[in-house]
């Protein structure tokens, strides 16, 4: 059980101070949740962002594969989670085939 409370009606979310961006959240999501956004005040220049949070499937891939412990996803009883949509795994892997950068709109 974690320890960490979810803010309201959010089912991940990143603590940016111990992000040190390295994309692999990103890397692992199979929903196409997060990505990575210009951030010239961060050292890589990027930094994570949640992009599509309604589409969490609460399966923990970001959580349990970040190194520095800096993204949490909300417990099942906190938050209802999305099923994994085609829309989804496409998203996913068009990020993925953008170097984990957001899409543009």
């Amino acid at each position: 059980m974690s320890n960490v409370v979810a803010p309201e009606s959010t089912p991940v979310w990143v603590d940016t101070s111990r992000c040190k961006a390295c994309d692999v959240c990103v890397s692992v999501c199979p929903a196409g949740v997060l990505a990575m956004v210009p951030a010239p005040n961060s050292t890589l220049g990027s930094m994570i962002e949640v992009e599509t949070p309604a589409a969490c499937i609460g399966c923990r891939d970001c959580e349990l594969h970040c190194p520095d412990f800096a993204i949490y996803v909300a417990e099942r009883g906190e938050y209802k989670f999305a099923r994994i949509t085609d829309d989804a795994k496409q998203r996913a892997e068009d990020i993925k085939k953008n170097h984990y950068r957001k899409l543009s709109a």
